[in-house]
């Protein structure tokens, strides 16, 4: 056992706001330890510093080296420092699969990582293919065992789901509940559930580190919140009073001072000594009133509010909006999936489930009439508006008032509900394509929450979105019951939200 100690950390991107503002805390290196937070508090930017690869006021002190895994990194292994042991996981040209594991690991012997591989749920053939034939839920299994070979090194797991379906995020999950420390980026509850001992939460109030899983953090921190929302609302109606009793006392004292000019003679040498004592008195009051004020609305905690969003759609003149028979698609020269027949009828909030290259994506965009069905029958009501979220980000650019009066919906609104997803104003300012993956994904959730449709088809629209957003979208759709047919690998906003699944 050793500890990993912060110390007064403090970091800031091109001297603007503060990310960490003289933070300290201690974890432990055993800790099977999950991070979480809103996007954009700086999950990524604490493990990129603790790689070394920031530069950062403070102290941070630890008897263990540390190995950075992102699957989206430009390098796995940036913080090995070293140009050969760089490995981009999106390379086609890494070779064999065995020689890019070695090359992780290269203090591991064959049967190390093959034992490995088959404790994540690889079957061994995975070894003696090629790295860039493997799809990403493989290469995301098969880097993280390599990792775990590795000497020495504490690992620092950064989103590693994004690219796993469900059978492979429970895999992963019983895979690393097997490992003895490390820490855990992710926003997908039942994920960390399965494999975590403690939560580290970056909260607009600070951070905060607290023994259980995710879910046990959550009911605790749900219930300091409500202990809090009471507390604040006493707080403010005080800080409201001694704000009036400040302005009242300067009421008198002007008033007192105003006496001094009046009309028919007086012993102004008396009246204004009077004054002078009221408005002395008056100013002594207004500073310990002030003082008092200053001292309350430092007791004043940020809570992590979750402000409800709203989705309002168009109602659809007919039952059935999409209709499927027995159909097939093809992509690259052959069929992903076939055989595929189901109707979406008003009402539906269709979870559309498959492991990884079932052919999700194939469907929904044959729903959206953006793909031919090769075989079968598929139907698209007359008329039928549909809002449509993919799984790729990499087309956005401009600013978002550019890309909002592209798809002709309310600025104001779009804003709005952005900021409902903890969008910092801040960002407003940027463009598009220097936002972080989490605030892309916000975009075209926004977005499609402002179109006025029929159906909204989403395809993984959670990745990279935080825990707390994504129980907003979920609490949204369970009360609004929009019609809607979505893909998604996380199991628990699957169950809460979708009221029928299609299983490919």
């Amino acid at each position: 056992m050793s500890l990993i100690s912060v110390q007064n950390l403090t970091f800031a991107y091109g001297g603007g706001e503060p990310v960490f503002d003289n933070v300290s805390f201690q974890i432990d290196t055993d800790w099977r330890l999950g991070f979480v937070g809103r996007n954009g508090r700086g999950k990524t930017t604490f493990l990129r510093i603790l790689a070394g690869e920031l530069e950062y006021s403070g102290k941070i002190s630890a008897s263990v080296s540390f190995d950075y895994f992102s699957y989206n990194a430009d390098s796995f292994a940036r913080c090995f420092k070293s140009p050969e042991k760089s490995y981009t996981a999106q390379s086609p040209v890494l070779g064999a699969t065995r020689r890019v594991l070695a090359g992780i690991a290269p203090e591991a012997e064959k049967w190390e990582i093959e034992s490995e591989i088959s404790r994540i749920g690889l079957d061994e053939e995975v070894m003696s293919r090629d790295f860039a034939t493997l799809s990403g839920g493989e290469r995301v299994k098969a880097m993280l065992a390599a990792m775990f070979c590795r000497r020495g090194g504490f690992p620092l797991i950064d989103e590693p789901t994004n690219h796993l379906d469900m059978n492979g995020r429970a895999a992963a999950a019983s895979y690393l509940r097997g490992k003895k420390g490390f820490i855990l980026v992710s926003h997908d509850r039942e994920f960390l559930d399965g494999c975590v001992t403690h939560i580290l939460a970056v909260n607009k109030a600070g951070v905060e580190v607290s023994r259980g899983n995710f879910s046990t953090w959550r009911e605790d921190k749900e219930r300091r919140d409500n202990f809090e929302e009471g507390r604040n609302r006493r707080l403010e109606k005080d800080i409201k009073r001694l704000d009036e009793a400040k302005k009242r006392a300067a009421g008198y004292s002007g008033a007192a001072e105003a006496s001094k000019i009046g009309q028919g003679p007086c012993d102004r040498g008396f009246v204004g000594h009077k004054a002078a004592k009221l408005m002395n008195r008056a100013k002594n009051a207004e500073r310990r009133r002030e003082r008092e004020i200053d001292e309350k609305e430092g007791l004043l905690k940020n809570i992590e509010y979750s402000p409800d969003l709203k989705i309002t759609q168009e109602e659809y003149p007919a039952r059935v909006l999409v209709s499927l028979r027995g159909v097939a698609v093809n992509y690259g020269g052959a069929d992903v999936c076939s055989g595929v027949s189901f109707e979406i009828e008003r009402g539906d909030r269709i979870s559309l489930q498959g492991g990884n290259g079932s052919g999700k994506s194939s469907v929904i965009r044959l729903v959206c009439g953006y793909a031919a069905a090769s075989a079968g029958e598929a139907r698209l009501g007359g008329g039928l508006k549909i809002s449509y979220v993919g799984q790729e980000t990499s087309d956005l650019n401009g600013d978002l008032d550019e890309y909002a009066r592209g798809f002709g919906i309310d600025i104001s609104l779009f804003k709005t509900i952005l900021r409902k997803l903890d969008f910092a104003r801040a960002q407003f300012d940027k463009r598009l394509e220097d936002l972080s993956e989490g605030q892309k994904k916000k975009v075209g959730l926004a977005r499609s929450l402002c179109e006025r449709a029929h159906l909204h088809v989403w395809d993984e629209p959670l990745n990279y979105v935080d825990v707390l957003s994504r129980i907003q979208i979920e609490r949204m759709i369970i009360e609004y019951k929009p019609t809607m047919i979505f893909a998604e690998h996380d199991k628990m906003f699957c169950e809460k939200a979708g009221n029928k699944v299609v299983k490919l």
